[in-house]
């Protein structure tokens, strides 16, 4: 009988330990933040082929991602002790995939706009920026000091942004054509002639110039021939999903304390370091 009870004794201490070390093990576990990005939008975000300039690689695939929101993320990550993995998803599809549960959030330089807020909470800003409109050096619109003065020209953007949905759209009489499915290709739309000129925000088109140096940006702020827009439009937010207020939380407090000119600082780095093929 004492034998029994020795062994069993001895089974319920091993059964304790194994669970003890279980949780431990379950505890120490790091959380993965899932992020979801283009990874076509300098400077923003960007594939490249290696991992140089503290790039991570995009889940699924064998290059590597990096710019301005892979830094931001890298720091929400370091705030909170977590690991970063980034998925490539096209514009179109980052939203429903934070709806879905597919990714935890999306940093894609997306405006915190009222009809996003619809459909996602927005933690942040994590930017504050400038709506400026690009067109060639030697254009006659090189010169233009007001958005009045593109009365007439042919213009795009990219699809799904502010840029193109309500901005274009304050130009009297634009030519306004379809949009395009990314910034390259909005891009690329100005520099063949296809336009005369893009909107789009100051990161983008300092990325722009530096990929395009025949390019010239043209920054109404501060004139009455300037975009109306609200605060919104150009602050530039991080999409959870609707109530993950834990997530949420968390990376604001990761973002507490920063101000606009250290995210312009970081900017200017991401700036400094894309690839001229973006």
């Amino acid at each position: 009988m004492k034998k029994i009870l020795a062994a069993t004794l001895a089974a319920l201490m091993c059964l304790s330990l194994f669970a003890l070390c279980s949780c431990d093990k379950a505890g120490g576990d790091k959380k993965t933040l899932k992020v979801a990005m283009e990874c076509a939008y300098a400077p923003y975000n960007w594939a490249q082929p290696d991992d140089s300039n503290g790039s991570v690689p995009i889940y699924g695939r064998s290059d590597y991602a990096n710019g301005y929101d892979v830094m931001i993320a890298k720091k929400i990550c370091e705030k909170n002790g977590w690991d970063l993995q980034v998925y490539s998803l096209d514009w179109d599809a980052l939203i429903p995939a934070v709806q879905t549960g597919q990714v935890d959030c999306v940093i894609a330089g997306q405006s915190m706009t009222e009809d996003r807020m619809k459909e996602v909470d927005f933690a942040g800003p994590y930017l504050y920026a400038t709506i400026v409109c690009l067109v060639k050096s030697n254009s006659a619109y090189a010169s233009a000091t007001s958005i009045n003065d593109f009365a007439g020209a042919k213009c795009t953007s990219q699809l799904g942004t502010i840029w193109y949905d309500n901005c274009l759209k304050q130009v009297k009489d634009a030519n306004i054509l379809p949009g395009k499915e990314s910034a390259p290709a909005m891009l690329m739309a100005l520099e063949t002639g296809e336009v005369d000129f893009v909107c789009t925000d100051m990161p983008t088109a300092q990325a722009a110039v530096i990929a395009y140096p025949d390019l010239k940006i043209l920054d109404f702020k501060g004139t009455e021939g300037d975009f109306k827009v609200d605060e919104g439009d150009i602050n530039i937010g991080i999409s959870v999903q609707k109530g993950n207020t834990e997530l949420y939380n968390a990376i604001n407090d990761a973002l507490k304390g920063m101000t606009a000119d250290d995210f312009n600082a970081i900017m200017n780095d991401a700036i400094k370091i894309q690839p001229v093929s973006n």
